[in-house]
């Protein structure tokens, strides 16, 4: 299902047809560094994690990550979307890319649109969180007009995450 399209990007649902998508981008590099490794070492592991993160949290909740494509190719390149997290009162934002796909503005225009999707939902508050070192994310959040609040620690983790919020209003 479409959820938003922009200039140059599809923006959609995940389905269980993504999943050598997600089997690669879950294993990525910069997606173990700064996301964590989801224990994607299968086509199973990826349908399973489809189903039990994404598809799940639409059902229950009719927004999650969704599917960045290219809208001239269809060629998927990362996901983007809102996440009701456990230890987060407020929804937050995430994305992540191929590295070959990063650094090309993708990023910026799937939050930005993803912001604007949120504002249609009437969520006035949006957070993200990110690793202390993971400087391009915490840029791309600030020029998104998040403002970073101190840090954070999700439930069943240790590490410290920075928290960046951004009031929306109507």
């Amino acid at each position: 299902m479409l959820v938003f399209e922009t200039e140059r990007l599809k923006v959609r649902w995940l389905e269980v047809s993504d999943q050598e998508f997600i089997f690669k981008l879950l294993n990525e590099p910069g997606w173990l560094k700064y996301i964590g490794d989801k224990g994607i070492r299968s086509l199973e592991d990826a349908k399973n994690y489809i189903l039990t993160g994404p598809i799940k949290m639409y059902e229950r909740f009719g927004f999650g990550l969704f599917v960045v494509e290219l809208k001239e190719s269809q060629l998927p390149v990362g996901l983007c979307g809102l996440i009701k997290r456990d230890g987060l009162e407020d929804v937050d934002i995430g994305y992540a890319f191929l590295a070959e796909y990063q650094s090309r503005g993708y990023a910026f225009e799937s939050a930005k649109g993803t912001l604007e999707y949120a504002r249609k939902l009437d969520l006035n508050r949006i957070v993200a969180i990110t690793t202390k070192d993971n400087a391009s994310s915490s840029k791309l959040l600030e020029k998104l007009g998040m403002s970073f609040e101190g840090y954070v620690t999700l439930p069943k983790d240790d590490e410290e995450l920075k928290l960046y919020a951004i009031n929306e209003t109507k």
